[in-house]
């Protein structure tokens, strides 16, 4: 059962409407006012598209009206009816969201007027590829006119996407010309690609009203996915969550929405106060309001007016229309016909996704300026004429209709090199198990890389470039260093200036692939590499070697060492490092180091004295070990540090392993 409600929308009242048979396009109208798009709309379906009794008195359209088609083979098209009056553009370009195909409505007694060719350029803008001319209103004027307006029209799609496509003389009124009309609009609908549904659903905000005892109505034309009843969505910007109560498809209850469909949503446990037009119907998580983002950019060659940096704009995608300014990134103005990259810094966040088609309007006067798609939702504001920036929006703009490449646009150019699938999931706005599918595809053909068992992902370039800037730093650093055996993960770490995880993750490749030597303690050896001693640095590393062994747990310090062994303080620190990278001494803290089998020695004193009774007894310990306490503090503490034992109520205990 439907029921209309004040504002003449159909609502879902019951789910037991059988199913439809949809062909998932739209069909929509442009062209001037007072053209006979509406009457043109009711004459093909039988159904006005005027909505509101304002429209119906003025005899104009202000916002937008639906309407559906049946085909031949009784599949059904939405066909959406947008106003034409100028100061109602904005109703227009929401209107032509979604739409694949587009009648082109021109009265014979007007000819081409100043909002046909608006109309025309901003289908064109919104990547419309297909349509046809209907030359309307024929039974009021003189064949000789109908030749004339005729060639006017021939002469406004040059150039267009409408170019050599059918024009075809009508009334609406008598019936002239109808027939070949509606077999026309069903062979174009019928072998236009239908939409696609992949991806997460999404579905700009036509439409926003309640009905008693429904609550919340949204409709709109998704432009991807599917969702169905009792799904959870999330609106946005606002953030509201709601379940799908009930679902309808050109007025007809349906399970499941798709892209392509004109549909009417209702939501459950919404405020529709603070849902308007330009708003977001989405599934949860995938989507985020924007600032800024970045584009590509045509200036409208018909227009006369270049786009200049800084200009003050509106920016209408789906069905929003947002002001802000925009930044050009890479020229100093874009002329009339000519293309750049840009980034929009708006007043209000705006949700949108790559790939997106905008229109360009200049804020006061509206007036059209130009469009074209959208490259990214930006973190950053982008700096303008710099190259790396550039490229990358360039990369972003050639992977446009391709999720593949898509991905790998993405993955290329993530800032911290590599990216989980979470991420990705959500920048491609597409399921987890269908990014996994597409990053096997990837790494298939040898452009990405799995990480963290599988959990992260990095473009084959990317891991690349980083393997290279790993090996030159363990590389450059050894040779500063030759008498050094290991390098600290934490220096190579604050050299390259990556993430903790991925410096792991390339670290183990490179010890898979026998090139590293990885140790307990986060040291690094090369592999095969020794350091080679001449026979004074052997001799005296041997000296040294005694006296720790020998200094038991009162060791010399380092500069008593070289008191006692007459060399100077660098020699004796380059000799203990080799000593401590090789294992025979270990670092205690500071300058207090100990022989390796020393400290072998205390750990077994420390384990037998809290073994017995069931705590450390320093006392006990101290005479066990023959130590005082200038040596005894900073050893417990190492213990501490590296595990072997803990504080505990004010006592040291060993620690549980």
């Amino acid at each position: 059962m439907l029921r209309a409600s004040p504002s003449g929308d159909n609502i879902l009242l019951s789910n037991l409407a059988p199913a439809l048979d949809i062909q998932p396009i739209v069909v929509g109208t442009a062209g001037h006012i007072d053209h006979g798009k509406s009457t043109l709309v009711n004459a093909l379906t039988g159904i006005d598209p005027d909505r509101w009794a304002e429209e119906k008195e003025r005899g104009m359209t202000i916002d937008l009206g639906f309407a559906r088609f049946e085909l031949p083979d009784g599949r059904r098209v939405g066909i959406v009816d947008v106003p034409g009056h100028e100061r109602f553009i904005r109703n227009m370009v929401a209107g032509a969201t979604g739409i694949d195909l587009v009648i082109l409505v021109v009265a014979a007694d007007d000819g081409v007027m100043p909002q046909t060719r608006e109309h025309l350029a901003i289908m064109q803008l919104l990547g419309v590829g297909r349509g046809f001319v209907a030359l309307t209103k024929v039974d009021m004027v003189d064949p000789e006119m109908v030749e004339l307006a005729e060639e006017d029209v021939t002469d406004a799609v040059a150039d267009t996407f409408l170019e050599g496509a059918p024009i075809l003389r009508v009334s609406a009124i008598t019936g002239e010309g109808m027939d070949e009309l509606r077999a026309l609009v069903a062979e174009l609908a019928s072998s236009t690609e239908p939409r696609s549904s992949d991806g997460v659903f999404r579905m700009p905000v036509q439409r926003v009203f309640t009905a008693r005892g429904f609550g919340t109505i949204l409709t709109g034309i998704p432009v991807s996915g599917t969702v169905g009843v009792g799904d959870v969505v999330e609106i946005l910007p606002g953030g509201q969550k709601g379940k799908l109560r009930g679902i309808q498809a050109y007025h007809e209850s349906a399970k499941v929405a798709c892209a392509g469909h004109s549909t009417a949503l209702n939501v459950a446990d919404v405020d529709h106060h603070q849902i308007e037009r330009g708003h977001v119907v989405a599934a949860p998580g995938y989507f985020k309001p924007q600032t800024m983002v970045g584009a590509n950019l045509t200036a409208l060659k018909s227009s006369g007016l270049a786009v200049a940096n800084r200009m003050q704009v509106r920016v209408h995608t789906g069905t929003a229309d947002a002001v802000g300014e925009v930044v050009l990134l890479d020229s100093e103005e874009i002329a009339p016909g000519e293309t750049g990259l840009v980034q929009f810094r708006m007043e209000h966040p705006l949700v949108c996704a790559p790939g997106d088609r905008f229109v360009l309007r200049l804020a006061s006067p509206v007036i059209t300026l130009g469009g074209g798609a959208i490259l990214e939702e930006s973190r950053y504001r982008l700096k303008r004429f710099k190259r790396f920036v550039i490229e990358e929006l360039e990369r972003q703009a050639a992977s446009l209709g391709s999720t593949e490449a898509l991905l790998e646009a993405h993955l290329a150019r993530t800032p911290e090199r590599w990216a989980p699938i979470e991420e990705l999931s959500h920048a491609l706005k597409r399921s987890r198990g269908d990014t996994e599918e597409l990053l096997r595809g990837l790494e298939s053909e040898g452009k990405a890389s799995p990480m963290a068992s599988g959990q992260r992902w990095i473009h084959a370039d990317t891991l690349d470039l980083c393997l290279s800037s790993l090996r030159d730093e363990l590389g450059g650093w050894f040779e500063k260093n030759p008498m050094r055996g290991r390098m600290d993960v934490r220096d190579l770490r604050s050299t390259l200036s990556m993430d903790k995880g991925l410096v792991a993750e390339l670290l183990q490749r490179e010890e898979a692939g026998g090139r590293v030597v990885l140790e307990a303690g986060g040291m690094i050896a090369l592999a095969g590499r020794e350091v080679a001693l001449d026979p004074a640095q052997a001799k005296l590393r041997g000296e040294i070697l005694g006296r720790m062994v020998a200094g038991r747990l009162q060791p010399p310090s380092p500069d008593e060492l070289a008191d006692q062994l007459g060399a100077s303080r660098v020699e004796i620190d380059t000799v203990l490092q080799l000593c401590v990278d090789e294992g025979s001494i270990e670092r205690v803290g500071g300058e207090l180091f100990m022989a390796a089998e020393i400290m072998a020695e205390a750990r077994e004193a420390v384990t037998s004295n809290c073994e017995r009774n069931g705590h450390l007894e320093i006392p006990e310990l101290r005479d066990a070990l023959q130590s005082t306490r200038k040596f005894l503090i900073p050893l417990l503490e190492h213990f501490d540090t590296e595990g072997l034992t803990l504080r505990q109520a004010g006592r040291r205990v060993l620690k549980r392993r």
